[in-house]
């Protein structure tokens, strides 16, 4: 059964006889000429069945297939500049595998609701196949980045008994005989340890928000990729941001045309995810809204329409920094020269994507981390191990983080995140 052989690597073959294993995206009929269109996971291919190039049997047996059935196929490679991938197949024999009767999703429109329903059928289709190559592309970009600039990967625990950022917004759990746990809200805290250790490192993995939000913007269980770097202020920090974001667009547009094009996206836009991006103050950016009518108090922090029309006026990501102390988190470092602002940076996407990132500088200083965890009413005990980073050997350190979601949403041009995952958690769903 096994094939080395795939779709993707097919026009390596032109003038072969190879086999190919895969699932019937499609078929048709055209008197003596019948086509199947097969994908195996890395492209479609059209497969073409002349009446007088395969045996009766064979030619009848295109009958039985039905839309997902599993399928070998064996026959010639020949080059077609108009098929997808620049060739074609011209079928000598096929089996059937396994037959696929009454397949749920058809070529017709069906409600969002169906196709969540039928989410494991769903990522089937062409547009989520291609969706789901670029999430993959994505992934291996961010590793490739970082591992080419001497970071490395550090992993933190997913059950903590702490919070990042407050326990209004966590999955709690009972943890045996000690109380209460819960699912990570970041890895960020452990990757500080890991950097006044290692110097830079990344995390990279799920993390979870019990955010009661059902925007186009939010999951309950989401990828984050935190880097962490030693001897970082916060300009170091959007340097890095910009570098990253340039990187990872560029290389999709490199590397994935043809998903790109399956999507229909206008990668013109993405052309110009190029270096330096534009840099707001939080004060410069409520100016931007209060010009464009919206009444906005300083000292609010932004919700997803302000995110909007502050990037509106920009086809670049803008970096959106100095936030008001209040509305960022205990451990963001406050600015020296102006103590109500903290030394954080938000980046919100173009075209209405909001942000992607987010990060600062962290503390350093041991008495006023100490007085900010206890002005949060966080437990002190549960951050001893925090406190000690600033006891032995502190240093300026800063970091972000990225949702790979978000990322992918906006790199593809979605309207939605739930088709960047392949099994979205919404607080409404939990299924499949």
């Amino acid at each position: 059964m096994k094939s080395d052989i795939n779709i993707k690597k097919l026009k390596e073959f032109a003038g072969q006889s190879v086999t190919l294993n895969g699932w019937v995206y499609n078929k048709r009929s055209g008197g003596k000429v019948r086509f199947i269109i097969l994908r195996d996971g890395t492209g479609l291919l059209q497969c073409v069945l002349f009446k007088g190039n395969v045996s009766e049997d064979v030619f009848e047996r295109f009958n039985l297939l039905n839309q997902e059935s599993s399928v070998q196929v064996t026959g010639n490679v020949k080059v077609e500049e108009r098929a997808p991938g620049g060739v074609e197949l011209d079928v000598t024999d096929f089996s059937i595998i396994g037959n696929s009767e009454n397949y749920p999703i058809t070529p017709k429109e069906h409600g969002i609701e169906f196709l969540i329903d039928h989410r494991h059928l769903w990522i089937r289709s062409k547009r989520q196949m291609a969706i789901l190559r670029i999430r993959h592309r994505i992934v291996k970009a961010i590793r490739d980045f970082f591992d080419e600039r001497d970071f490395t990967l550090f992993d933190p625990p997913i059950i903590t008994p702490n919070a990042c950022e407050g326990t209004s917004t966590l999955f709690e759990t009972e943890y045996f005989d000690l109380g209460k746990a819960y699912l990570t809200q970041s890895g960020q805290l452990y990757a500080e340890a890991g950097a006044l250790a290692l110097g830079k490192v990344y995390t990279f993995g799920p993390t979870f928000r019990a955010e009661k939000s059902k925007t186009r913007r939010h999951l309950t269980e989401f990828w984050m990729v935190e880097p962490e770097m030693a001897f970082y202020d916060l300009n170091d920090d959007m340097d890095l941001a910009e570098e990253f974001l340039e990187y990872i667009v560029q290389t999709v547009l490199k590397d994935m045309q043809t998903e790109l094009a399956a999507l229909e996206r206008d990668v013109t836009k993405l052309q110009k995810v190029r270096r330096p991006f534009p840099r707001i103050s939080y004060t410069d950016a409520v100016e931007i809204l209060r010009k464009k009518g919206v009444d906005f108090e300083w000292g609010n922090d932004f919700g997803a329409a302000d995110e909007t029309l502050i990037s509106e006026d920009y086809d670049q990501p803008v970096l959106v920094h100095r936030y008001p102390s209040e509305v960022k988190a205990f451990y963001m470092k406050r600015d020296p020269d102006n103590p109500k602002v903290a030394l954080a940076v938000d980046v919100l996407a173009p075209e209405g994507y909001g942000e992607i990132i987010g990060g600062s500088q962290r503390e350093d200083d041991y008495d006023l981390l100490l007085k900010r965890i206890k002005e949060h009413d966080l437990p002190v005990e549960f951050f001893d191990w925090y406190l000690d980073l600033r006891k032995y050997g502190s240093v300026p350190h800063a970091g972000f983080g990225l949702g790979l979601e978000r990322t992918v949403s906006w790199i593809c041009g979605l309207e939605h995140l739930r088709e960047a995952i392949p099994f979205p958690r919404m607080i409404y769903r939990n299924t499949p």
